[in-house]
């Protein structure tokens, strides 16, 4: 099938041509003719997919007609659960509506100025990508006017559902006519979105595409098990000194590790940046614009740039933290991989991390495997017959005496060649990173806040602020 078989208008297929696209995905092929004969629909399709342009060329193609109702408010509503893939959508709808006469495509983020945004509100709108916190704000304030909307767009619906946002999806809904087409579209469909979509869809067509164990085939997923942060840091600098790896992302659990990994390879020598939810969104875009024209090689972030982010030369994802939900998991690794091309998925596991690990492996139908690099070894293994959970020390007498060797005679050059960080405390000593065997490191912060002056270092001694770290998951 070609997408002139999908009867779009010639002006879209004009674009799509130009864009290099010849034979749509199944997910343009199943959802693309429902969406044109007006169908409500909800429909499961994993990253990399082509789900973006699965509703947004019908979207396009409905602007192609003229409005039935005259005004400046949208024309269709596309809501995201990030500004990453905000832009992500909104840069597609001007690439494959480049040839249309007068579409005019506005992003509303949190993060980006009021005064613009109500500026770009005050003009007319035929497409409005929005986050949905900052959209309730200007319909509280009655700056958008949707009596002309014709099409919702609930993009990624699981993640807004995991981030607390269908209530707003919800209240942003209720203000728009009840006469509009309404597209779902998400990674799983489950009874919690069945749930949202018998209140906001009028008998939808469902639409599943790829399961998650189809979609990974052709990712490499490897598992190196790590006894504490210093060897997850030599495992690392192992990883990126690969000659194969063109662009990786490195995901942590927090922003503030996201910033202190980031410095530290910068410090070693590798093109390195953070990326994460307490930047602006001036700096997350000059961030990703980076990293999209090869000025990074190395990206730094957390779960906020596990979707959102399409980059071709992306050639390793590693996990340097396991996510906590593992749908994270195979989002994050989805970053590379991407269309048709192969991928590696690196991914450090300590002796807490069985539980999450069973749990990814359950949720994808699929094994990691474990390597080892020479060398490099972990004192832990995994205990037979252990169901994942459980870690056990490997009895070695001489293992024991160099460790005692390296603990006593060598721990500051060990530090140092690791990427370890010591930090001055206020009474001018030098305070080193400790780390117990599970790899957990202490947290001088324990009540999570920052003093302005520069980044957080979340590596010095405190072991109350370690207890507080593990309970918080930060984007």
């Amino acid at each position: 099938m070609s997408f002139e078989n999908l009867n779009l208008h010639p002006s879209i297929i004009k674009a799509i041509t130009e864009a290099g696209y010849t034979a749509p995905t199944p997910i343009q092929q199943q959802a693309i003719p429902e969406l044109l004969a007006g169908h409500d629909v909800m429909a499961s399709a994993q990253t990399g997919t082509g789900k973006t342009a699965a509703f947004m060329l019908p979207a396009l193609h409905l602007l192609a007609t003229p409005p039935k109702e005259r005004g400046k408010g949208p024309r269709v509503l596309i809501l995201t659960p990030t500004r990453e893939l905000a832009l992500q959508v909104s840069e597609a709808a001007s690439k494959y509506g480049k040839h249309l006469a007068r579409t005019k495509v506005v992003s509303i983020l949190g993060g980006m100025p009021y005064p613009l945004q109500n500026k770009l509100l005050s003009q007319p709108v035929d497409i409005l990508v929005a986050t949905p916190g900052r959209l309730i704000d200007h319909i509280q304030r009655g700056r958008i006017n949707f009596s002309r909307l014709e099409m919702l767009v609930l993009d990624e619906a699981d993640r807004m559902l995991d981030m607390g946002f269908i209530d707003d999806v919800e209240t942003i809904a209720a203000a728009t006519p009840a006469t509009r087409q309404t597209l779902l579209f998400s990674a799983t469909l489950d009874n919690a979105i069945d749930k949202v979509a018998s209140r906001l869809l009028k008998s939808p067509k469902r639409i599943q595409i790829a399961t998650q164990k189809a979609k990974l085939d052709n990712i490499e997923q490897r598992l190196h098990y790590t006894d504490d942060l210093s060897h997850k840091n030599k495992l690392l600098d192992h990883v990126l000194r690969d000659v194969t790896l063109k662009q990786a992302i490195i995901f942590t659990a927090t922003k503030r590790d996201a910033d202190t990994l980031a410095d530290n390879l910068s410090a070693q020598g590798f093109d390195a940046g953070a990326l994460h939810g307490d930047m602006n969104q001036r700096e997350r875009t000059r961030t990703l614009n980076k990293l999209r024209s090869g000025g990074l090689r190395v990206l730094v972030a957390t779960d906020v740039a596990a979707r959102g982010i399409d980059v071709a030369d992306i050639t390793h994802v590693v996990n340097f933290d396991l996510p906590k939900f593992a749908e994270d998991y195979v989002h994050r690794i989805g970053r590379t991989g991407r269309a048709g091309a192969s991928g590696i998925a690196i991914s450090f596991a300590s002796g807490k991390d069985g539980v999450h690990l069973k749990r990814i492996e359950r949720f994808t139908g699929q094994n990691i495997t474990p390597h080892v690099i020479p060398g490099m070894e972990p004192r832990f293994k995994p205990r037979p017959g252990g169901n994942g959970g459980g870690f056990r020390r490997t009895p070695n007498v001489e293992h024991k005496r160099k460790r005692s060797w390296s603990n006593n005679s060598n721990s500051s050059n060990a530090n140092s060649r690791n990427g370890a960080r010591q930090d001055f405390n206020p009474n001018g000593n030098f305070q080193s990173n400790r780390q117990d065997v599970n790899g957990n490191h202490a947290n001088s912060n324990s009540n999570g806040s920052g003093n302005g002056n520069g980044r957080h270092r979340p590596y010095a001694n405190n072991n109350q602020g370690n207890s507080q770290r593990r309970s918080t998951w930060n984007q």
